[in-house]
């Protein structure tokens, strides 16, 4: 029998715990459960019509072939003219990489940039895919914390005291997964201040740009020229447009840096796919009304559960201003029941009461779950009622 070895950087890694927690929820549902997961991180919307259909009409017209692995030039363009509308940044096409999603074109860009032992800062809490490219590239994530009572950001401070001379570059996500945070102007040019002096790279992902529900997005890259220049921006279709399965993401920044991000998507993925790439042109460039729409749906579902989060014994959550999840602090729960950590918490939750939740073990807390309101209203107030009849059962 074949003796498997698989590579130290493989063994090293930690699946998704937001996949996982899907997984075993449909698991659940194929057995007949009623189970309500609140784990997932998409819209709970269709795409928006035009948008299928520009994408089919370009099948139809024969357009199912290889492209560019860097994206379309229609596409880049289409890119080009959003960034200047919502952003005043302006880029030529040989600065933009479209690719399999923006956790694609993350993946490529720590490639690209970290060498082994190179340091990345990463606030904490983090989506759960930094740490774990960073460590692909055989890099070294460097987690700065950020605190609650600032609701979760981290400051210009924090990050000149975790600069060593291996830093390489530092992560910036506003509005963040998992916790809803938005870094205002005067922070995010405290910290791009602080980079630039010491030469890093910022890494702006701003996937959820468009679903803020107070106040508007600042990308860190339009702040001033120095930003600019040291500022990769990734962004993507997925979240806004309602796209989480067509898998269109991209990038802006460097060219030399971009130039080197298609070269490995050439010797990897080929190419974005290619009728996808027609339907988020329709995206950007054709009805924006879905914007709004989506944005208003999820501010009064927001709103609407925010009290009840707040009513069950041992919760505690600020309310976010941006994405679609809510960071719940459950230690004075957890405290209050026989579970001695989160993720015994959240399995015990999911078996017993049927509703899906993400322990904040993945997120880099010990202390705190992620549910996403991106889920009919009816199953979120539903859910609620089951969290707080389990946290009224399990207490000691």
């Amino acid at each position: 029998m074949m003796n498997v070895e698989l590579s130290r950087r493989v063994r090293n890694l930690s699946p998704s715990p937001t996949l996982a927690i899907t997984a075993k929820a449909n698991e659940l549902k194929t057995a007949g459960h009623d189970v309500i997961s609140l784990g997932a991180g998409e819209p709970d919307f269709n795409t928006p019509k035009h948008i299928i259909e520009a994408a089919y009409r370009a099948m139809i017209e024969g357009k199912t072939k290889y492209t560019s692995a860097g994206g379309i030039s229609e596409l880049k363009n289409a890119i080009i003219k959003k960034l200047y509308r919502d952003h005043k940044l302006t880029y030529s096409p040989s600065q933009i990489v479209v690719g399999s999603g923006a956790k694609q074109l993350l993946y490529n860009l720590f490639q690209v940039l970290i060498n082994p032992g190179d340091e990345v800062i990463i606030p904490s809490p983090y989506w759960v895919s930094y740490p774990e490219q960073v460590k692909l590239a055989e890099g070294i994530p460097v987690f700065i914390e950020g605190r609650e009572e600032n609701q979760f950001k981290i400051t210009a401070d924090q990050v000149e005291k975790a600069i060593t001379d291996r830093t390489k570059a530092i992560v910036i996500n506003s509005p963040s997964n998992p916790t809803g945070a938005v870094y205002q102007y005067d922070e995010l040019k405290r910290i791009a201040q602080v980079a630039v002096e010491h030469q890093l790279w910022i890494i702006s992902d701003e996937i959820y740009e468009k679903l803020i529900y107070e106040g508007t997005h600042v990308s860190i890259a339009a702040l001033n020229e120095q930003a600019y220049e040291h500022t990769i921006l990734i962004n993507g279709h997925s979240k806004p447009y309602a796209m989480t399965g067509w898998r269109i993401g991209y990038a802006a920044g460097n060219a030399k840096v971009i130039e080197a991000m298609t070269d490995l998507s050439s010797q990897s993925i080929s190419n974005p796919t290619t009728f996808s790439q027609y339907g988020a042109i329709a995206a950007l460039e054709e009805e924006q009304s879905f914007l709004d729409e989506m944005r208003s749906s999820f501010k009064a579902r927001r709103d609407h559960i925010f009290p009840l989060i707040n009513q069950i014994p041992g919760f505690s959550v600020s309310l976010p201003q941006g994405a679609f999840y809510f960071y719940i602090n459950i230690r004075e729960a957890m405290n209050n029941s026989g579970y001695h950590n989160v993720d015994e918490w959240s399995n015990a939750l999911l078996e017993k009461e049927k509703v899906a939740v993400v322990p904040g073990t993945g997120f880099g807390t010990s202390d705190h779950i992620r549910i996403s309101y991106a889920t009919a209203l009816n199953d979120l107030v539903e859910a609620l009622e089951r969290m707080n009849r389990f946290v009224q059962r399990e207490k000691e």
